[in-house]
């Protein structure tokens, strides 16, 4: 009998002991499964939800050589109706970039360690798109050293191709240990899917539609390897371009290109 058993076991014992007018108040509910802790479902008109989210702005290229310039709170490429968020890139002249996207945070106001993180989402098809979902540590310091985990992305010139990985001290693409792997759906532009990462002290396991493709495991070695025991918020954006989205250059007919997402739940 495992240690969740015996207790519920020595519980009813006793309740069962106890006067009738007193048992229903005694016996203990266990919850079981996730426990719901914060969410989006777009349910409403305008832009997302300012109490759940910001934005990260700017077109520097954020150390990957992007192309896009994010806005902010701009219709053209960020904006909910019929109960999604859209986030559209978009080929334009904007603030000295040819195109224009959005990158849309939840740090300050969604922040978690451990848990179940999903997010429903139909992705943008096109050569020179880039469209992740993933995570930073709510208090960086240092990257790689403070961590990454990404639920989702994908090039568009590997259509299908879902890619899943971590990024640490120790493992990360500069120094060629990065750790990661894939999953190939043939129709991510054409349907919704649900990408779902389930973190734990010992595990992170990253799935599409619930098929877990990438399993990363705490070895216990220490922060270098695993530094997923603190606080991290939730980025989902569209890039363009790039050292690894315009490997194959950019196809200026593919934009503009839009990553609509049905919800984002968080669990317990």
């Amino acid at each position: 009998m495992n240690p969740r058993q015996l207790f519920l076991t020595c519980c009813m014992m006793a309740a069962l002991a106890m006067p009738a007018a007193l048992r229903a108040q005694t016996v203990p509910t266990v919850p079981s499964g996730p426990v719901p802790v914060w969410s989006d479902e777009f349910d409403y008109t305008g832009f997302p939800d300012s109490t759940k989210w910001g934005y990260d702005t700017g077109g520097h290229g954020w150390g990957n050589e992007e192309w896009q310039f994010y806005t902010k709170q701009r219709k053209e490429n960020i904006w909910v109706e019929n109960g999604k968020l859209i986030i559209e890139a978009r080929k334009e002249n904007f603030e000295g970039r040819n195109f224009t996207s959005a990158r849309l945070v939840s740090k300050g106001k969604g922040e978690w360690q451990y848990g179940r993180i999903e997010v429903r989402a139909k992705l943008p098809r096109g050569r020179g798109t880039w469209p992740a979902i993933w995570m930073l540590s709510a208090n960086p310091e240092k990257w790689p050293d403070d961590g990454e985990i990404d639920i989702l992305e994908h090039v568009g010139y590997n259509q299908g191709t879902v890619h899943g990985t971590v990024h640490t001290k120790k493992y990360n693409h500069t120094i060629g240990t990065q750790v990661g792997d894939t999953i190939v759906f043939n129709d991510l532009s054409d349907k919704f899917h649900v990408y779902s990462l389930d973190w734990n002290a010992d595990s992170i396991r990253v799935s599409v539609d619930n098929k877990t493709y990438f399993t990363f495991k705490n070895d216990g070695s220490g922060p270098d390897a695993w530094p997923f025991d603190k606080k991290m918020y939730l980025i989902l954006n569209i890039a363009v371009g790039g050292s690894w989205g315009g490997q194959k250059g950019v196809d200026d007919t593919a934009f503009p290109a839009r990553m609509e997402i049905d919800y984002v739940r968080v669990y317990k």
